[in-house]
């Protein structure tokens, strides 16, 4: 095994010593059934925002909106591209483009290997730097060899060996969605959503979530993003919508009974991040706890910036929380977050 301890309030080993697909284990043939049963209406709504939002890099300075371009042959941009100019008998015009982006740039999901820790995995006394079920860095998740380049390619050839995203796409993300509507409770007030706060949510709005359902969090925070038009105000983004508060620990407990697969936010980062990477810490301890608490110890996968306004519209006019929902991310094998443009059905 690749850990003789695992860390406090963890789930490593529950699914294998080598399982790499966490929580979404749990997401099995009945709940695929559970949550297509909820399909009524046949209507359907797309819970991504547009890949080019938010815009700039006010939310995370790492990174930056997606470059469309055209391909290339011959010197020349194929795009629009008369293939007459090779054959005087064909008739086609062909446009080839391609992107360069940040894989968590707009609405994304986490791999576990996004977030792991320094723990002391081996029992020696000593901190490892580890990620979910134990797979270590340098090992299982490989930093690149840097380039002689000042391009975006200087750090090419990083790779999730273990903990990748296609995991998560090839277990197929497709479940049984529950929303939980905090906009409605708190509105675009700056909040971080503890325990007690999301149990009057669930019993006022009657939600129940159960084992294996994929739990989506609308805060309005999304909407925010839109009205800004791809030029976010930092002032505003920092203080406006909800978020869990990953410091409370009945909440994180509440997460880990409940059974839940997922857990996918409009907002930034499902958590409301409190701080940043330079302030002062009074001990010992993750800058994002939920982070910690789900990708790390629980394997628990998150996903950010996702849409749901008009679907918890909907649903509240409905009086319904449940639907199917489906949200694969990319195949990349790899690659530690992917973009995803998810469906909610009802």
């Amino acid at each position: 095994m690749r850990w003789k301890q695992k860390p406090p309030g963890s789930n490593w080993g529950e699914f294998g010593a080598d399982d790499q697909r966490g929580r979404m284990n749990l997401v099995t043939r009945e709940k695929v059934l559970q949550g297509i049963a909820e399909v009524k209406e046949g209507i359907t709504f797309c819970c991504s925002l547009p890949l080019d939002y938010p815009g700039g890099q006010v939310l995370n300075p790492r990174r930056a909106p997606p470059r469309l371009a055209a391909t290339s042959r011959d010197g020349k941009q194929f795009f629009c591209r008369p293939l007459v100019e090779y054959n005087e008998n064909m008739t086609d015009v062909i446009c080839d483009d391609q992107v360069l982006m940040s894989l968590q740039y707009s609405t994304q999901w986490d791999s576990f290997a996004h977030v792991g820790g320094r723990f002391d995995a081996d029992g020696d006394g000593k901190p490892e730097l580890v990620f979910y079920n134990g797979f270590r860095a340098g090992e299982d998740v490989v930093p690149a060899s840097p380039k002689n380049s000042e391009g975006w390619d200087r750090f090419e050839g990083t790779e999730a060996r273990a903990l990748g995203i296609q995991n998560l796409a090839e277990h197929g993300a497709q479940g049984r969605g529950v929303l939980i509507d905090l906009h409605h409770h708190f509105g675009r007030k700056r909040h971080a959503v503890g325990y007690d706060d999301l149990m009057r949510v669930l019993k006022a709005d009657h939600v129940q979530v159960e084992k294996g359902d994929m739990v989506c969090l609308y805060t309005g925070f999304a909407d925010v993003l839109l009205e800004m038009k791809k030029k976010p105000d930092a002032k505003l983004v920092n203080e406006s919508c909800s978020g869990l508060n990953g410091r409370d620990q009945k909440l994180l407990q509440w997460i880990t009974d409940s059974g839940l697969a997922c857990l996918l936010a409009d907002n930034y980062a499902v958590e409301l991040i409190q701080g940043s990477l330079t302030d002062p810490l009074p001990r010992k301890q993750p800058w994002l706890p939920l982070h910690e608490h789900c990708l790390f110890k629980n394997g628990i996968h998150l996903g950010e910036m996702f849409y749901f306004t008009e679907l918890a519209r909907w649903l509240r006019a409905h009086k319904r929380s449940r639907f199917l929902f489906t949200a694969p991310p990319l195949r990349l094998p790899g690659a530690v977050g992917s973009p995803s443009t998810p469906i909610a059905t009802v």
